[in-house]
């Protein structure tokens, strides 16, 4: 019973939290925790404490890598360009499709928030529409509120 239950008559009798012929599914959710808190992402299924992903673009031990998913940082380029620039391809769009985030202006690169934080954070280095390179930093707080840090 793979020491997770007892023998008996030739029938394995599972400890709590084990289940199957052998006890060998766990039961535990724990190692299909992911770092949003939701179990397998949201994109999948805890099976015998492994994720089972159901989203076919999602896959890794708790259905959070996508290979073929925008990063965050291609992904909010265009708002971040327009807030803080002035251009980009969303500039007449701005007001309506980018007030999603905070956004702070700090003077240079060393100024930006560095990892080490509680909140996921992404830094980012995209081109602008002048093919000027541009730097921020992309973060989501536990109440899910994003802020963006760019330099001026």
């Amino acid at each position: 019973c793979t020491g997770n239950g007892i023998c008996k008559c030739r029938v394995c009798e599972c400890f709590p939290n084990f289940t199957g012929s052998a006890c060998d599914c766990s039961l535990d959710t724990a190692p299909c925790m992911a770092s949003n808190g939701q179990i397998c992402n949201g994109r999948g299924s805890c099976e015998c404490g492994t994720c089972n992903c159901t989203d076919p673009k999602f896959q890794g031990p708790t259905c959070e890598m996508c290979q073929t998913c925008l990063g965050v940082c291609a992904e909010h380029k265009d708002c971040v360009q327009c807030r803080a620039f002035d251009k980009g391809e969303k500039k007449e769009t701005c007001s309506l499709e980018c007030m999603h985030f905070n956004m702070t202006r700090v003077e240079s690169r060393d100024k930006l928030p560095q990892p080490g934080q509680p909140d996921p954070l992404s830094h980012c280095k995209e081109k602008d529409v002048d093919d000027c390179w541009f730097y921020f930093t992309y973060s989501v707080n536990s109440n899910g509120e994003a802020s963006v840090h760019v330099v001026e």
